[in-house]
């Protein structure tokens, strides 16, 4: 028996404005899906948390675009219509094996909203069930304390897209409106409101019901601070007087028969940026070190392949194999993949002629070092290397000739790999060649598990540094002559590697 599809929605923001049927219907569905634009924010996941239980599955729909430009060759429509497609697939699976599927709903369901292009693909082959939600109209008027209509008074609810002409023709033909989707739109609905006479009637809000939220007269409004959740209102004429846009980011699509590398940052879902959170969404097959692999939450829909930490090459060659084979691989790492980790793997083996048509493209993450050098500061603040102390792909005498030769340009260091059961010898060697470059007293930042449950940070001096409280998870930032440690009045201690050099 196939689960049940259900469009639920949430109402305009409130947590508490979402209904009671709502609320059940949400903790209880195997699979939670929410649609959100490219930068990963989900505003209708945000008004379901509360609601949310651990363990339920997840489908995050990426909107492949969020303007009308593109070069998908059938424009604009042709790249929803595409992306809807493959939303209601991975919907579908879900259904198949018997998992009742949740679609969150801004607002209403039906109005306006995205459910709508899953509805008419699946209601037809699932049992499918609407569940109403308040729209934002009326979020909007509740906020304002203002009637919207009395008696036999029209109410004209409008989109902003629509031309000035348009606009104008309605807004001039009724006693009350609606105009939604303002955003870039607002300059055009205002010179519409004007030239149908009716601008100083009109009323403001965004954010309705939201802490956030905001209303003014709309005429008083600065065009260059008005967000796609906003709208315009025309209230009752008999009540009259009752009341007082970023450049979308475009990354390329996770496509079939591909290799996406991405670095998950050092610990968690607050460090995944937006473009690795809808690379993870998306994908057929996931690749990776076992403990990085299972940072990622567990979908039934994708296939897990988890492997030692030491079979990089091997890692990257079954990856390479599934996308030659049309799957949608995704390789995971921690912090930024191309830092000690599998985008040098997984491109130096997709040189191979064997794999040379399979695509390879790789998503950053934020390093272990950055996440290390926020806590303290700015250690990193000027020119600075990065080296690592393992010498399992190379001679411990490079790194020792390097660590000298870095140390001598005094640079600031980021150290990974500092040490582990099998390398318990070489931090002690490593700090006694900083110290032939370093005064003793030279700032060390010791960071560990930073980001995760065990997150430990100290500043020690470089003398002071001990090898035994050191361990495969830490990662060492080791400051230049010109790095200075300043104790701040709140007893925290701060790092710093000015952005000047002496004799500049």
């Amino acid at each position: 028996m196939s689960g049940t599809l259900y469009g639920v929605g949430l109402g305009p923001g409130d947590p508490e404005l979402v209904t009671v049927k709502a609320a059940r219907l949400i903790s209880g569905a195997d699979v939670i899906a929410y649609h959100s634009a490219r930068h990963g924010r989900s505003i209708a996941r945000g008004v379901a948390e509360p609601y949310l239980r651990a363990g339920q599955i997840e489908e995050q729909l990426v909107y492949p675009l969020t303007v009308e430009s593109t070069d998908h060759p059938g424009g604009y429509a042709g790249a929803m219509a595409d992306f809807y497609e493959s939303a209601a697939a991975r919907l579908a699976a879900h259904l198949d094996a018997g998992r009742d599927v949740v679609v969150l709903a801004e607002g209403d369901p039906l109005f306006y909203g995205s459910y709508m292009h899953m509805h008419k693909r699946l209601c037809g082959r699932y049992p499918t069930e609407v569940v109403p939600g308040v729209t934002s109209i009326s979020g909007a008027a509740a906020v304002l304390g203002v009637p919207l209509v009395e008696g036999e008074e029209v109410l004209t609810v409008l989109p902003g897209t629509l031309s000035a002409e348009a606009l104008t023709a309605q807004l001039a033909a009724t006693d009350s409106a609606a105009v939604l989707k303002l955003g870039r739109n607002f300059e055009k609905v205002r010179g519409a409101l004007e030239a149908a006479g009716k601008l100083d009637r009109a009323l403001y809000v965004e954010r309705a019901t939201w802490e956030q939220g905001r209303t003014a007269p709309l005429a008083e409004v600065d065009p260059g601070s008005v967000p796609y959740f906003s709208l315009a209102l025309l209230p009752s004429p008999v009540n009259d007087g009752v009341a007082a846009g970023v450049s979308p980011h475009v990354a390329a699509e996770v496509a079939e028969g591909a290799v996406t590398v991405v670095g998950t940052g050092p610990a968690g879902r607050p460090w995944l940026t937006p473009e690795v959170q809808e690379a993870l969404a998306v994908a057929d097959d996931l690749v990776g070190y076992k403990t990085y692999l299972a940072r990622v939450p567990v979908n039934p829909r994708q296939r897990r392949h988890a492997s030692d930490n030491q079979v990089e090459a091997e890692r990257a060659a079954f990856a390479l194999d599934l996308a030659k084979r049309g799957r949608r691989v995704v390789v995971v790492s921690s912090g930024d993949p191309g830092v000690f980790a599998m985008a040098a793997a997984v491109v130096e083996v997709a040189a191979d002629p064997q794999w040379k048509d399979v695509p390879v493209r790789v998503l950053p993450g934020v390093t272990a070092a950055q996440a290390v050098a926020s806590r303290v500061g700015a250690p990193l603040g000027h020119d600075f290397a990065t080296l690592s102390l393992s010498d399992r792909l190379k001679p411990w005498e490079v790194i020792v000739r390097r660590l000298a030769a870095v140390a001598g340009a005094d640079l600031a260091i980021a150290i990974y790999n500092p040490k582990s059961k099998a390398r318990p010898w070489q931090l002690g060697e490593a700090r006694e060649v900083l110290l032939r470059h370093r005064s003793p007293d030279t700032p060390v930042v010791v960071g560990r598990d930073v980001g995760g449950p065990e997150e430990s940070v100290r500043v020690v001096r470089l003398a002071d540094l001990d090898p035994e409280t050191v361990d495969m998870r830490c990662l060492l930032l080791v400051g230049s002559s010109q790095t200075r440690v300043v104790e701040r009045g709140d007893g925290t201690t701060a790092v710093y590697t000015p952005r000047t050099y002496p004799g500049a």
